[in-house]
C-alpha cells in the first residue's frame, strides 16, 4: 500500500520542512492538491509551489499532482517544468477538454499520468482511457477542502475498477482520497486501493510515521 500525505493538510508557513517531513516519517509520495476556484470552489496553489516542494525534497521524491483545474490541457506543461512525476486530471472535463490528447501529451513528456472521477461520476467514465493511464483516482469525498468524511459508497466504484483491471491484465493502479485514515485504510485495501492519500490524519497526527505505517499496513 503506497501512502501519499496530501500537502493541503500541511503547515503553510513551513511548507518545504512539511513536504520534508512527510518523506522523512516514511511517506512514499507527495500529494499536491491543485485547485484553481472554478473547477472546484477553493484556491489553494500552482506549478510555482510544486516546483518549490520540489527543491525541498530532492530530485529523488515522487511527487504526485492532481490537477483539480479546468483547462489541465493548457497548464500541465508547467507542472511538467515543476518537476512532479505524476499529474492527475478529471474525467468530468469530458467534453471540454481533450483527454486523450492531455494524457498523451502527459506521458510524451516523460511523466505518468491519471484520471481522476468525483464520488457522483460513475466509474465507467474511466473506460475509453483506462488502457492510456497509470492511475485511476477515486475521490472519496467531494473534491475542494480537505477534513471531509469518507464517503464509503465509492467503495463499489473501487471494486469495479479492479475487477476490471484483472480481468483485462491492465496495471494501473487505483488510489483513493479524502476523508481516509487507519478506519478507512482497510477498506480501501480489501476493495482493491493500491494508493492512499491522506491529509489530516498525517500532518495533523500526533505522529505522522505511525499514522502512516498503521495506514500501510492494513
Amino acid at each position: 500500500m503506497l501512502i501519499a500525505p496530501s500537502l493541503l493538510a500541511a503547515d503553510f508557513t513551513q511548507i518545504g520542512n512539511e513536504a520534508r517531513r512527510a518523506f522523512i516519517a516514511g511517506a512514499d509520495w507527495l500529494h499536491l492538491d491543485v485547485m484553481d476556484g472554478h473547477f472546484v470552489d477553493n484556491v489553494s496553489f500552482g506549478p510555482d509551489v510544486c516546483a518549490a516542494v520540489r527543491r525541498a525534497v530532492g530530485p529523488t521524491a515522487f511527487l504526485d499532482a492532481h490537477l483539480m483545474i479546468t483547462a489541465p490541457d493548457h497548464y500541465y506543461p508547467r507542472f511538467v517544468k515543476a518537476g512532479v512525476n505524476l499529474i492527475c486530471i478529471h474525467a468530468e472535463l469530458d467534453g471540454q477538454v481533450d483527454l486523450s490528447a492531455t494524457l498523451r501529451g502527459i506521458r510524451e513528456a516523460g511523466v505518468q499520468c491519471g484520471l481522476a472521477v468525483n464520488p457522483a461520476t460513475p466509474w465507467e467514465a474511466c473506460l475509453p482511457y483506462l488502457e492510456a493511464v497509470d492511475m485511476v483516482l477515486v475521490m472519496s469525498v467531494v473534491p475542494g477542502f480537505g477534513g471531509q468524511s469518507f464517503m464509503g459508497e465509492v467503495l463499489d466504484k473501487v471494486r469495479a475498477l479492479a475487477a476490471w483491471r484483472k480481468e483485462h491484465g491492465a496495471s494501473f493502479l487505483i488510489q483513493m482520497d479524502g476523508g481516509i485514515g487507519a478506519e478507512q485504510a482497510p477498506l480501501c485495501r480489501e476493495a482493491g486501493a493500491d494508493c492512499l492519500v491522506a491529509g489530516s490524519s498525517t500532518f495533523r497526527a500526533k505522529s505522522m510515521s505511525d499514522a502512516i505505517m498503521t495506514m500501510r499496513n492494513a
